[in-house]
């Protein structure tokens, strides 16, 4: 407001007005922008007691829950469903199945099959893995008191078979699995094994039990033919000779020992005889 248009007549009762607001309440007075003219309005008690409510607010100046947009709620909400990514498993074809040799920790692939399956289940995974198998075959042994039994020898250590299909979720979960170090192929892509070599693993694995079965079952015998051995205990303790035959089914062993000159056949339990560095 300019200075120049206020008369100094009318600066006496702006001043008086200002007085009396420090003893009483203030008159709605409005000083209007044109001219610098000084207008009397209605009191201002009266406008607080229609238009403002008990925080000193009017009803323009509130804001309430109903205009607030839906969109600005939701955000605000962020719900927890949306930061954890659910794994959505589908249907898996049979055609996508296919059986890969894994790579892990030698002397332990029975318990890291089975922390694979336990990972699997817990993810809930099953549709994508179908078999988790450790390669073995079945060997007889033998006692000291020539007494037998039947064992599992693993085919290849530290490798384990899995059927299973390939996506980015089972290929994690597979990496992450302690133990394992990865898929056999080349060029960082896994490979599948054929049908040929996977039937000769299974087949070996998981024998039919027969008549048949029981008489393919080898004996674990650590010598093969060629080897020099010495006989520990018998009637030929002490005596030296070459392996010429071995009997997987029985345990025993044939020794081609010199005796009074002359190389003669004697056959042993493999157990009565060891290694002659």
């Amino acid at each position: 407001m300019s200075t120049e248009n206020v008369s100094s007549e009318d600066q006496p009762e702006v001043s008086e007005s200002l007085e009396a607001g420090l003893d009483g309440p203030l008159s709605a007075e409005v000083v209007s922008g044109q001219g610098g003219q000084v207008d009397a309005g209605a009191p201002a008690e009266d406008v607080a007691d229609a238009d403002l409510n008990e925080f000193g607010f009017s009803a323009d100046e509130m804001v309430t829950e109903d205009d607030i947009e839906e969109e600005e709620l939701v955000a605000e909400a962020s719900p927890i469903e949306e930061l954890v990514e659910e794994t959505v498993v589908g249907e898996v074809d049979e055609s996508e199945m296919d059986w890969y040799i894994l790579k892990v920790q030698v002397n332990r692939e029975k318990s890291i099959c089975d922390n694979l399956r336990r990972n699997v289940k817990r993810a809930g995974m099953e549709a994508y893995f179908q078999d988790i198998l450790v390669p073995t075959e079945d060997v007889r042994e033998f006692t000291k008191a020539g007494k037998q039994r039947v064992v599992k020898r693993k085919l290849y250590p530290g490798y384990i078979v899995v059927r299973m299909a390939i996506s980015d979720e089972s290929w994690f979960l597979v990496r992450e699995t302690s133990g394992i170090g990865d898929f056999t192929g080349s060029g960082g892509k896994p490979a599948p094994l054929s049908a040929e070599e996977i039937d000769r693993i299974i087949s070996t694995s998981r024998p039919v039990e027969d008549e048949e079965s029981e008489e393919k079952i080898k004996t674990a015998i650590p010598f093969k033919e060629g080897d020099r051995v010495r006989v520990k205990e018998g009637y030929f303790q002490n005596y030296e000779g070459d392996v010429s035959a071995v009997d997987e089914r029985n345990g025993r062993i044939t020794v081609m020992i010199d005796i009074f000159g002359r190389p003669n056949p004697v056959e042993l339990d493999h157990w009565h005889v060891e290694s002659v560095a």
